[in-house]
């Protein structure tokens, strides 16, 4: 069984993520920083803030449906708010996005949010809202497995620890505690937006998780496309009983400013 957790950079590399998600066919695709309009006058669009403007695909969602068609997609926006056409304001969803192998069947899932909630008026205030999904699925070989996923808050001040992101982990707990039975298979995984040494993995490993970012080396979740200093951000943890075949923080291709994190399991 394959797993990738990727945060989409809102498409920014549209042509190059696609292809490779397509080409790696993995069984569970976790994605984050996923864009949705319905009806965009362009396939781009302009996300603006205090000054800083950042290309986006407007239909991100759709584009990843279409480039893979064995797998059912779930969107779970944070936010609705405007993108940009010219001087337009279009309206737009941003959230989160997982898509499974058709041919797994879905036994469970429970979707929440971690800091905040929907914002149907605007992208909202810093730090913005964000939210996680859980699902199980009965696996090939026919024994479930619960994975998560969360986008976790970006703080102004940086990714240290603060009360709201030790929140967030209690709320991501709660979100997995939804579906997890506690007795069988669990990887959670995201971009966190929090340094290793957060105590977020301190709450996660009460559930007997374990990161395989840190735990097996991986010094870098970022690519050659981010160029401020903190090269991490996303992780990918795992329970023991979760027979690891091969796991890579993926330096090449690289399809967006985060890499993707790609674990092979028997």
């Amino acid at each position: 069984m394959r797993i990738v957790s990727l945060n989409t950079w809102a498409g920014r590399l549209h042509a190059e993520v696609l292809r490779y998600l397509a080409e790696i066919d993995a069984d569970v695709l976790c994605l984050q920083e996923v864009s949705r309009t319905a009806d965009p006058p362009d396939d781009w669009l302009i996300y603006r803030d205090q000054g800083l403007e950042l290309p986006q695909r407007a239909n991100f969602f759709d584009e990843l449906a279409a480039a893979l068609p064995g797998h059912d997609g779930t969107f779970l926006p944070t936010a609705r708010g405007s993108l940009f056409h010219g001087e337009t304001a279009i309206p737009s969803q941003f959230g989160l996005a997982t898509f499974t192998r058709k041919s797994l069947p879905l036994i469970g899932q429970h979707a929440g949010f971690v800091h905040g909630a929907y914002s149907p008026h605007g992208w909202g205030d810093h730090p913005r809202a964000r939210n996680a999904h859980c699902l199980r699925l009965m696996a090939p070989k026919g024994e479930p497995i619960t994975i998560a996923h969360m986008h976790g808050l970006r703080e102004l001040t940086g990714k240290a620890d603060s009360p709201a992101r030790t929140a967030q982990a209690e709320a991501l707990v709660s979100v997995i505690e939804q579906v997890w039975p506690g007795n069988e298979r669990l990887v959670v995984c995201g971009d966190f937006n929090v340094l290793p040494d957060s105590v977020t993995f301190e709450t996660l490993g009460k559930l007997g998780l374990i990161d395989l970012v840190t735990s097996r080396g991986h010094t870098d979740t970022r690519t050659s496309w981010y160029e401020k200093p903190g090269r991490y951000a996303d992780y990918l943890l795992a329970t023991p009983d979760v027979a690891v075949i091969a796991f890579d923080a993926v330096a090449e291709p690289e399809v967006s400013d985060h890499r993707a994190l790609l674990l092979d399991l028997r």
